[in-house]
């Protein structure tokens, strides 16, 4: 079960679920150290669960990407957008 499996083995801290799905945005931005990188890797090949939301983040960011390149977007979308998963697509430094 996600909520309370923990990883005890690997790389950095031990990591639960909870955390790692709170380090998902930071961790695909490349903003962490080396050490929490593995230990959220190592996470990661144990844990299917956050694995699928793993992937799931992975193609969000790039799909919101792509469209902030392509298409035009109504004025305050990309705001919302960021402000509901509380990260910054465009890159601006700001969410929302």
């Amino acid at each position: 079960m996600m909520d309370d499996e923990v990883n005890t083995t690997g790389p950095g801290a031990p990591r639960d679920c909870n955390e790692t799905l709170r380090e998902l945005d930071v961790f695909l931005d490349g903003e962490l150290s080396d050490d929490q990188q593995a230990a959220i890797r190592h996470h990661l090949d144990g844990c299917m669960d956050c694995l699928g939301a793993f992937d799931f983040h992975a193609e969000l960011k790039t799909v919101v990407a792509q469209k902030c390149q392509n298409d035009d977007m109504p004025p305050g979308l990309l705001a919302k957008i960021e402000l509901c998963f509380g990260t910054d697509f465009d890159g601006d430094g700001q969410v929302g």
